[in-house]
């Protein structure tokens, strides 16, 4: 089991790291796939906390920024607030995947694991 574990967080990490790559490439289409398959695996009956954990701080490395408004809104907010906001952008995200919006559904997607962000 341990090493079913280790091999999922890695996969968690380097699709999540690849779909950064493709953002920044302008390959929308590549990077919204890679994070939907990221969110296929953590909501998966194989994710547990500590993976959860790990991703969470995989976020944090990425997206760590000195100047951060939705870090210091996130401040702001108590636990079910950002679940509600996380929600809401995953959901913004899907909408615009199905009308093929794919630059908009990545960046919907970006913007709610800012928030789930460490």
């Amino acid at each position: 089991m341990q090493n079913s574990d280790k091999l999922t967080i890695e996969n968690i990490v380097n699709q999540t790291r690849s779909s950064e790559r493709k953002f920044k490439e302008g390959n929308f289409i590549g990077a919204i796939e890679d994070k939907r398959e990221v969110r296929f695996l953590l909501n998966s009956k194989f994710c547990d906390k500590d993976i959860v954990r790990t991703f969470k701080k995989e976020l944090s490395f990425l997206y760590s920024s000195r100047f951060d408004l939705i870090n210091d809104h996130k401040l702001r907010l108590n636990e079910s607030e950002i679940k509600k906001i996380v929600k809401l952008l995953e959901k913004k995200s899907d909408e615009k995947y199905r009308k093929g919006d794919f630059k908009g559904a990545i960046r919907a997607l970006r913007r709610s694991e800012k928030y789930l962000a460490n």
